[in-house]
C-alpha cells in the first residue's frame, strides 16, 4: 500500500470513528492533520534538494536522478 493511500485510509477511518464528536475535536485533528501533511511535505522537499545536489556533485547519472525524483513525485500528497 503507497503512502497516499495510507494516507486517505486513516483520514476515512479518523472520520467514521470521530463523526459525533465535539467540534473542538474537529479543530485539533483537522491541526493535526495538516501539521503531519506539512512534515512529510517539509521531508519530501529535503529529500528534492539531496538528489538535486547528488546529481550536480555527479554522485547520481540523470537516469537515477529522474528515477528518484519520480518516486518522490508520486508519493507527495500535494504533488
Amino acid at each position: 500500500m503507497n503512502v497516499k493511500m495510507m494516507w486517505i485510509s486513516l483520514s476515512a477511518a479518523t472520520a467514521v470513528l470521530a463523526a459525533g464528536c465535539s467540534p473542538s475535536f474537529w479543530g485539533g485533528g483537522a491541526t493535526g492533520a495538516v501539521g503531519a501533511g506539512a512534515g512529510y511535505e517539509w521531508h519530501a522537499n529535503q529529500e528534492k534538494k539531496k538528489i538535486d545536489d547528488d546529481l550536480k556533485a555527479g554522485k547520481i547519472d540523470q537516469r537515477e536522478y529522474d528515477i528518484r525524483r519520480d518516486q518522490i513525485q508520486r508519493d507527495s500528497v500535494l504533488q
